[in-house]
């Protein structure tokens, strides 16, 4: 009998000994996790002003007549008058396309008019500028009016010919991208630094990080050709004491 509670007791010591040891196990593994769990998120800013390194000018006019045959004439004619202008001007010709013009026949649809048209048909053309030079087309688009002239007047939105009448666009983000994540990063680390001065922590390793999107945008309305380039960086770092 004394034996057996000898032998009970000896098993009773052990398991209290397993739970004592499983139990600090376990309180050691909450505060390992809860350590690692000792965070801090920072974001980092970035910004950078360039100037827009392509440009898109569509130069649009309108023509309008009754004879077709005469205003195929005159829409030729218009049509080498803008891109003389432009080649005189310094665009080269591999820089110049021409689309065909889209002709609308105005009294297929006059009884959706109070009255006839003047003129049965109206044809908007565009001569489209693509280039890399883009103080000289700026220059240029401020000279347009000079093809007056000649009797070419370059109008603005039509029907059938949307979007902007010049297109401004930077296309080097590939070579500013390394120097804008470096510096959103060294913001962020920052930040971070002073969040843990002041919780009374250190700041450690990096747990985790996203340089985010990046945005190119005008730098305002009146300065399409300036943009305004944008990154926003989310770092996760580590917290020690």
């Amino acid at each position: 009998m004394k034996s057996f509670k000898f032998a009970f007791f000896g098993e009773a010591v052990v398991i209290a000994i397993g739970l004592f040891l499983g139990g600090r196990a376990i309180k050691q593994g909450i505060e390992s996790f809860k350590a690692m769990d000792r965070t801090i998120t920072a974001k980092g800013l970035s910004e950078k002003e360039v100037k827009a390194d392509k440009v898109t000018w569509a130069l649009k006019f309108k023509e309008l007549g009754n004879d077709p045959a005469e205003l195929y004439d005159r829409i030729e004619k218009n049509t080498g008058t803008v891109v003389e202008f432009l080649k005189t001007g310094g665009i080269k010709e591999d820089e110049i396309s021409l689309a065909p013009p889209t002709l609308l026949d105005q009294q297929a649809n006059v009884s959706y008019m109070s009255e006839s048209v003047r003129y049965r048909y109206k044809a908007n053309c565009v001569v489209t500028v693509v280039s890399k030079n883009v103080e000289l087309v700026r220059k240029l688009v401020n000279r347009q009016a000079q093809l007056m002239r000649y009797g070419v007047t370059i109008v603005g939105e039509e029907y059938g010919v949307d979007g902007p009448s010049v297109y401004y666009e930077f296309t080097g983000l590939n070579d500013i991208k390394p120097e804008m994540i470096a510096e959103a990063t060294k913001n962020a680390r920052k930040t971070a630094e002073r969040f843990a001065e002041d919780s009374g922590s250190k700041l450690g390793k990096i747990r985790t990080a996203d340089q985010g999107q990046f945005s190119i945008e005008n730098r305002d309305q009146n300065t399409p050709w300036l943009k305004n380039v944008r990154v926003v960086t989310t770092v996760v770092y580590m917290l020690k004491d």
